[in-house]
């Protein structure tokens, strides 16, 4: 049986060490691989192991990517509540199906599905702030009146899953600056936005006008949705550097 390249990271991951990313020093390296047909298309799967905690993130790759440029890439922090039992507060559910909608559209890409539950608090302290928003608080005043930061996740992580896999530049699918500003700052050459554009429903659409106005999300003002494929540039991406492998 001939390895395919993707599968051979395994082997080349197998005693792979360094430093590590971020505040967490997390290093990470490709433990598993294997086919995934799904509703989107036949992916492959590639699970990754951290030498941090016991989390277990995995990057769902459509076609060639290794050693690629300007190749369409989802960041997608998991969501129990939305994206398995369906919940109408938050547009997580909505946001993976179009992230892997586009990708199988592109006919390539790379969708990371990161174990960082109710942006990095846990799921027991995202319930939390569900009763706390219940009782009349916006999602980063319920998330600071727990003692967490607005946002509490980190895409070090991520970055180094994208060094693993040899992507030299990404057209990031996304609407949040923080995402672009971290996986700049681990030397991830960010060439481009994709626009992830979700319409509201009625329960999520306070949630949503507050990722705009508190958390700087981009382009959640827009009642246009035609920009869902758009490829916008984003400003001061070529200064981001050199790719360089962990």
């Amino acid at each position: 049986m001939t390895i395919d390249a993707l599968s051979a990271l395994v082997e080349r991951d197998q005693d792979h060490e360094c430093g590590g990313f971020g505040r967490t020093g997390a290093c990470v390296k490709v433990a598993a691989v294997a086919d995934l047909p799904s509703r989107f298309g036949t992916f492959r799967l590639v699970g990754f192991w951290n030498n941090r905690d016991a989390k277990e993130h995995v990057a769902m790759v459509a076609g060639d990517v290794l050693n690629g440029h300007d190749v369409p890439v989802r960041v997608h922090s998991e969501c129990l509540t939305g994206e398995v039992m369906g919940s109408l507060r938050c547009d997580c559910r909505d946001q993976l199906t179009a992230g892997l909608e586009a990708i199988a559209q592109a006919g390539r890409g790379v969708l990371l599905y990161m174990r960082q539950e109710g942006r990095g608090i846990g799921l027991l302290n995202k319930i939390r702030a569900y009763a706390l928003q219940d009782q009349g608080l916006d999602t980063v005043e319920a998330n600071l009146a727990l003692g967490f930061r607005d946002d509490e996740r980190d895409y070090s992580i991520a970055a180094h899953m994208l060094h693993s896999l040899d992507i030299k530049s990404v057209k990031l699918i996304t609407n949040n600056p923080e995402k672009l500003r971290q996986l700049a700052e681990h030397k991830v050459v960010v060439s481009g936005r994709i626009p992830h554009l979700i319409p509201p429903n009625e329960f999520n659409r306070f949630y949503l006008q507050t990722k705009g106005t508190k958390s700087g999300h981009l382009d959640l003002g827009r009642t246009r949705l035609a920009e869902q494929g758009d490829n916008a540039q984003v400003e001061g991406a070529a200064a981001a550097g050199p790719t360089e492998k962990p």
